[in-house]
């Protein structure tokens, strides 16, 4: 015999109208990732839905992408990454979850890399106005310096 299914969760309608403000694109850090690389000279395309995982950033000509993770929702691996914490209410819902985010993010890299991309990950913690300028040297790193380059180096 089955067990009885549980009762519907009673649901907060604070809390739900706050997670319907999370976006999926076009996310505060997302588009300072594109003003940045558009500020280095490099142009793309915006989330390619015929390639794995629908990256942010679709650099064909260079065939390389760049995924906008924010630190929570991706799980940032880096300790010193306030954002990347566990919400201390209802582990047995969040740990699955987010669990199953960064699986997803690691299907959809080795299948991008799989068919000859080149990915980089950039972290929301690195958009911030402090960190800005190191994800500028990583950026241009990644794409190569065929963009603006009659600037002086910084």
């Amino acid at each position: 015999m089955s067990a009885a299914p549980d009762p519907p969760r009673k649901v907060d309608p604070a809390r739900s109208a706050q997670m319907a403000l999370v976006k999926g694109k076009n996310t505060r850090p997302e588009l300072r990732v594109r003003r940045l690389a558009h500020r280095l000279g490099f142009r793309f395309r915006l989330h390619r839905r015929d390639l794995p995982g629908s990256p942010d950033l679709v650099f064909p000509g260079r065939r390389a992408v760049v995924f906008v993770h924010g630190c929570f929702w991706h799980r940032h691996p880096d300790p010193d990454c306030w954002r990347s914490r566990l919400p201390k209410t209802r582990p047995e819902f969040w740990v699955p979850k987010l669990e199953a985010n960064v699986a997803r993010d690691a299907a959809a890299r080795a299948a991008l890399e799989a068919l000859g991309w080149r990915v980089l990950i950039a972290w929301e913690c690195e958009t911030t106005p402090r960190r800005i300028d190191a994800l500028a040297g990583r950026l241009r790193d990644f794409l190569g310096r065929g963009g603006a380059t009659d600037q002086p180096e910084a």
